[in-house]
């Protein structure tokens, strides 16, 4: 088995994901993003109105005019562009993340849109704590583009998928998953309105089984334990 094999092996083995870390016994969450940061703001506005025991408390961007900076900026959260032309190496930028993230006592990590693959500098920093979220039913239109994919097809199901990030793109255990229905007649901006709507629902919900310690992992399966 080579090493990165190994590496994702040993994430995916049996372990209970304890978020519920940070000071006053708020979660502390990372958010990783790309553009304009709707999920983000999901995120925020859930930790503001209670749904949410946890804080945001930095947000990273690949991209130096995401509006999600504003966002978090907006909300006083830490905000931080990090360059990739800046550093000679993949695993170098990783690193720069990573250290962001731990800098900021960061317990579990959001991918809110971030629309590169994460370095295992971060995945092993924060094993079984990096989560994503993608607008389709995984294993089911994976990549960048999975509502038009979806739409494209002709499916009369498509939907939202939360799961745990691994070294390869939209691959990692499945947390939760919410459909939506294709009617006839949706057009693509209607389909795209639908799915974030879920996704805006979905992931701050997610998010908190984290904080209250409910998601465990066994294998490929992620379970959620009943609420105590």
């Amino acid at each position: 088995m080579s090493d990165e094999r190994e590496r994702g092996h040993e994430r995916e083995r049996g372990h209970a994901v304890e978020g519920d870390t940070g000071e006053h016994g708020l979660m502390r969450i990372g958010v990783l993003i790309s553009g304009s940061g709707t999920n983000l703001q999901a995120i925020i506005d859930a930790t503001a109105e209670g749904r949410l025991d946890a804080e945001v408390a930095v947000v990273v961007s690949n991209l130096e005019d995401a509006y999600g900076l504003e966002r978090a900026r907006k909300a006083g959260v830490p905000a931080v562009h990090v360059d990739r032309t800046a550093y000679t190496t993949f695993a170098a930028y990783n690193v720069a993340i990573r250290d962001i993230l731990l800098g900021h006592e960061v317990d579990v990590v959001a991918m809110a849109g971030y629309m590169r693959l994460l370095g295992t500098e971060v995945l092993d920093a924060f094993t079984g704590r990096v989560l994503n979220i993608h607008p389709a039913l995984l294993p089911a239109f994976p990549g960048p583009a999975g509502i038009r994919d979806a739409f494209e097809y002709g499916v009369k199901v498509t939907g939202v998928t939360v799961h745990f990030a691994s070294e390869h793109f939209d691959e990692g255990p499945i947390i939760a998953q919410e459909p939506v229905r294709v009617a006839e007649g949706d057009t693509i901006e209607v389909l795209e309105a639908k799915i974030h709507a879920v996704e805006h629902e979905l992931y701050p919900r997610v998010l908190q089984w984290v904080a209250e310690g409910r998601v465990s992992v066994d294998g490929r399966v992620a379970r959620i334990a009943d609420p105590t």
